[in-house]
């Protein structure tokens, strides 16, 4: 064996927007890197709506006209409904005014990302044209590779990416290892770094439909093709409504693991009893045709006591996974390249590949994370706060820019100091006519979290 030159510069370990957007920048830059998936592509996937901080991303690496030319669905805002005529909507505070709906268009910061929509995506052909295009722009990639372990000690300077081809154990040896692996947190699991949230334990039970009326929970003209979320009287729980193409709609309720059925087919019944909470919604959702079968998610919400080491660094759902309820994933895992990206260019460049040369890429990911999961856990626990601050020109700007993605600039952003020392003047006041609003996530939960990822 040759011990002066590795196999690859980077070898990717999966093949999702993660790994194919980090394979991308790479190869542009003239790295020689490998991408290993597990899978076949396409398959069916989550994570349906892009949100428009990953229109930069896209951009960067020249796959814009792609996805214009595919036809995905242009997704120009976002709505959020609750049961109409509920009279704790009613009452107004500090100026707030609480609503049944509400909602954004993103032209409203189209200077941030240079234009007013962004996309839903069938993830099944939008993951496999992102991996097609990585590999158009250089870097090789393998489908249907079981990646077992890394070694990162394999030689000096090198790791060792260890998988399977039909039956036959191989391994590449690499510069850095980039672990892209999604929710199967590959290096997570191995180095013992995974840390699951104690209550953000939410669990997803969705489909396909064919014929629904998308303006049937429309408020405002225009509406067809935005991403609804609609709020569900089940404490900490809510639907997704997010276009496909002009006929196929992916509906999914989300909740908490303690609402969740055991058994398969009690889950499906689950689904339709949350359905019929919100009975407009219900009347049109029954009259459409349901096209897959009925899939579950579990394990929403983790983090990594570490995100990066000597060699090694981890993007996207395989650093971490936050609650899915602001359409973060997909951006998330393209915001991780474009940070990471960077360290590893630097690291080939100076020949540094210790884990304090990933330290940017890995501060800012950090900083950005501990933004979302404090956002999520506002909106949690009271959602009427979020209703109002979207309606409220004082911060409507400020919020939607949290909704586009771009969380990774400031420790906290100011509107969301506002919203939490909002949310903590409702907890210490029982008398407070929000305070019977409350969600059980309290303000706190997730600081033993955020800690270990400051």
């Amino acid at each position: 064996m040759n011990h002066s030159v590795p196999d690859v510069d980077v070898a990717i370990i999966g093949g999702g927007p993660a790994g194919s957007s980090m394979a991308g920048y790479l190869a542009k830059a003239g790295l020689k890197c490998v991408v290993l998936e597990s899978e076949n592509m396409p398959r069916e996937k989550i994570g349906e709506s892009l949100v428009p901080s990953s229109t930069r991303i896209l951009r960067d690496l020249g796959f814009l006209p792609k996805m214009e030319a595919a036809g995905f669905p242009r997704k120009y805002g976002a709505a959020w409904t609750a049961a109409s005529g509920a009279s704790t909507y009613s009452h107004d505070f500090d100026g707030l005014s609480a609503r049944t709906g509400a909602d954004i268009r993103f032209e409203e910061r189209e200077k941030d990302t240079g234009q007013k929509y962004t996309w839903h995506v069938d993830r099944g052909k939008f993951d496999l044209m992102l991996l097609q295009h990585a590999n158009a722009l250089g870097a090789q990639v393998y489908q249907g590779v079981n990646v077992s372990g890394v070694d990162l000690e394999a030689d000096p300077g090198f790791a060792a990416v260890k998988y399977s081809i039909g039956g036959k154990q191989m391994s590449t040896t690499c510069r850095i290892a980039v672990d892209a692996s999604g929710r199967k947190t590959l290096m997570g699991n191995q180095m013992k770094w995974k840390v699951k949230d104690p209550v953000f334990d939410q669990y997803a039970i969705h489909t396909w439909f064919e014929g629904y009326d998308r303006t049937a929970m429309a408020f405002k003209d225009g509406m067809k093709d935005y991403i609804f979320i609609h709020f569900l009287p089940i404490t900490n729980s809510w639907v997704w409504q997010i276009p496909i193409s002009d006929a196929v709609t992916s509906v999914g309720v989300v909740t908490q693991k303690k609402n969740f059925a055991a058994k398969r087919e009690d889950r499906e019944k689950f689904f339709w009893d949350c359905i019929k909470t919100r009975p407009e919604f219900f009347e049109a959702l029954k009259k459409s045709k349901r096209l897959r079968p009925f899939k579950d998610e579990g394990d929403y919400s983790y983090a990594m006591k570490q995100i990066s080491a000597d060699r090694l660094i981890m993007i996207g759902d395989a650093a971490r996974f936050v609650d899915p309820i602001f359409s973060t994933g997909v951006s998330i895992a393209l915001t991780c390249s474009q940070f990471g990206h960077k360290d590893i260019l630097q690291a080939m460049e100076t020949g540094n590949f210790k884990h304090s040369a990933f330290k940017e890429y890995e501060t800012s990911l950090k900083r950005g994370v501990v933004n979302w999961f404090n956002f999520i856990r506002v909106y949690y626990r009271l959602n009427v706060l979020f209703t109002a601050f979207i309606t409220d020109p004082r911060y409507r700007l400020d919020v939607i820019q949290l909704l586009q993605g771009d969380v990774y600039e400031e420790k906290e952003p100011p509107v969301l100091t506002k919203m939490r020392a909002m949310v903590s003047e409702v907890e210490r006041n029982p008398k407070h006519v929000w305070h019977k609003l409350l969600g059980d996530l309290t303000a706190n939960v997730f600081a033993e979290t955020a800690e270990t990822m400051a």
